[in-house]
């Protein structure tokens, strides 16, 4: 298994401090929160030669770029087409940059599509949504992860079975899935279902832990969730995939020392 480290949580401090502590604690790789100040994709010529700078300084790789798309400002679920196709372009321009930092995926997500949509016109805009989407990473060569959000988040995909239905049916080469475990724990559901059901369309994964009622992101040994099970589980199946540990926003002010606690509390129930 590969750790990385999210940048998310080190927003109001100079990105090379995540890239500093990512080498320091021994991660295998950073994923890029793309959002401003660090790594929004309309900032491209302010930010992707720092980053690469970054990269080579301190030999971490960037393998994922995640842009910001869950709503604010933008979200492929938008019901104005307009503001839909503003945001299917940001991704353009994201997945540009994803490759001009030599990330191999682009991570997003469905945002909520509102309460008035009904499900006919949901899967009609995913799908619409999605299809341009790959068809930009297709002709640049890029990689896509999907990711399910929780039902406090989004009405959009929310399972295992959602997520596999959804990636057989548009059967891309270019569209992969993933796993936040914190998705199918709140809910109720199997984590490893995911695993089984995506195969080998399965490539990454966000470990953290709960407070078990909400879709809050908790420092890896700080919540509910049994993890030392979890990861004796994920061992025994056999994964060898990316794991970030995605460190949102509950430790803006010491990012360093949650980051430190997260990735030791991982390896130590490995």
């Amino acid at each position: 298994m590969k750790f990385g480290l999210f940048t998310s949580g080190y927003q109001r401090f100079d990105l090379e401090k995540a890239f500093i502590d990512a080498k320091k604690f021994s991660y295998d790789y950073i994923e890029l929160w793309g959002a401003r100040p660090h790594a929004y994709p309309l900032d491209f010529d302010i930010c992707v030669d720092e980053i690469n700078r970054l990269i080579k300084k301190y030999d971490m790789p960037v393998k994922v770029y995640t842009p910001e798309i869950n709503a604010y400002p933008y979200n492929i679920m938008w019901e104005n087409e307009k503001m839909r196709q503003d945001s299917i372009e940001l991704l353009y321009k994201a997945m540009d940059f994803a490759k001009a930092i030599g990330a191999e995926y682009t991570l997003i997500s469905a945002g909520h599509s509102g309460y008035n949509a009904t499900d006919k016109e949901i899967k009609e805009r995913l799908k619409d949504s999605l299809e341009k989407i790959l068809a930009y990473a297709k002709k640049i060569d890029h990689k896509i992860i999907y990711e399910a959000l929780t039902t406090f988040e989004s009405n959009v995909t929310n399972t295992a079975n959602e997520m596999a239905e959804l990636i057989n049916e548009i059967d891309d080469p270019n569209l992969f899935g993933m796993n936040d475990i914190i998705v199918p724990y709140i809910q109720g559901e199997n984590i490893m279902n995911y695993l089984d059901k995506l195969g080998n369309k399965m490539v990454h994964m966000h470990i953290v832990d709960s407070d078990g009622v909400s879709e809050s992101h908790v420092c890896p040994g700080l919540g509910v969730l049994p993890l030392k099970e979890l990861m004796a589980e994920l061992k025994d199946y056999g994964y060898d995939g990316n794991i970030t540990i995605e460190l949102v926003t509950n430790y803006l002010n010491e990012p360093s020392i949650y980051s430190k606690m997260a990735i030791n509390n991982l390896k130590e129930y490995l």
